[in-house]
């Protein structure tokens, strides 16, 4: 891979995912490319990628843009929100909500790992939850659909006991039991894309996304987050993300690292 292929490989990811691709990532996206370059009967990546730029397909530029996404996920990650979730947040949403309903939304979702969390909490909590799912990538959103991982992907992250409760043998994986799978809807969507339906949200998990985004990217993204989250909602980011002067329409909660409510409309007016 050139330069030149590497920095319009940047501005692709930019324009349509809104990720940031430094210079220290070109030999893993060329690790990362060469089984596309494979699949699609190309000698190289090089070969690919000039094929690319020259009649733009937009199914091999996302199948490009997919394969340079960060993945990394685990369940339960950094435990603490989760725990915030199952203990805090949804016994007082579900005594809140008309009929006991809490709708959760986690964005970003990647293989399923974050998606699967939030249902145990839930069903551990006792509330009535209906949790939608979403990931750029078609790949991951397959898999996270299929519930299925291994046993080193569910014990990063989940002791023997959770395993057993929560997903049943099949064949030498294991897959997630049905009262799990039946209050998930996954599907494929992009942050940066508008909404095409009215629902809101009363939680929504966006668990480090921002730190992979290009920052003239992140308050859109931030702007549709807020638009989907009810006004007494709450918006759980990565331990380590920051709302640095993209909005004012959320701010953090005092002792809750990574948690978020939004900012009374009088107060955002104001600012």
């Amino acid at each position: 891979m050139t330069p030149q292929d590497f920095d319009k490989l940047q501005g692709l990811l930019a324009t349509r995912a809104g990720y940031r691709l430094t210079r220290d990532r070109m030999n893993l996206a060329e690790h990362r490319l060469g089984p596309i370059a494979r699949r699609e009967g190309y000698a190289n990546v090089e070969a690919l990628l000039a094929n690319l730029w020259a009649h733009p397909v937009a199914s091999l530029g996302w199948a490009v843009i997919e394969s340079l996404l960060n993945p990394e996920t685990w369940f339960r990650r950094d435990r603490a929100p989760f725990e915030v979730l199952e203990q805090e947040l949804l016994p007082a949403l579900a005594k809140a909500r008309p009929g006991g309903r809490v709708s959760l939304w986690s964005a970003g979702c990647s293989t399923g790992q974050e998606a699967w969390s939030i249902a145990m909490a839930a069903k551990a909590s006792g509330a009535a939850a209906e949790i939608v799912a979403t990931d750029l990538s078609q790949r991951a959103i397959d898999k996270a659909r299929a519930g299925l991982y291994t046993g080193f992907e569910i014990q990063r992250g989940l002791n023997a006991r959770a395993m057993l409760r929560w997903f049943e043998p099949d064949e030498e994986n294991w897959r997630v039991r049905p009262e799990l799978a039946e209050i998930v809807r996954f599907g494929r969507a992009n942050l940066l894309d508008e909404p095409t339906d009215e629902m809101r949200f009363d939680v929504i998990f966006c668990r480090n996304v921002l730190t992979h985004m290009e920052p003239s990217r992140r308050a859109r993204l931030l702007d549709g987050l807020e638009r989907r989250l009810v006004d007494d909602g709450c918006l759980f980011l990565g331990l380590d993300e920051r709302l640095e002067g993209e909005t004012v329409a959320f701010r953090p909660v005092s002792g809750r690292q990574g948690l978020y409510v939004k900012t009374p409309a009088a107060v955002r007016r104001a600012a």
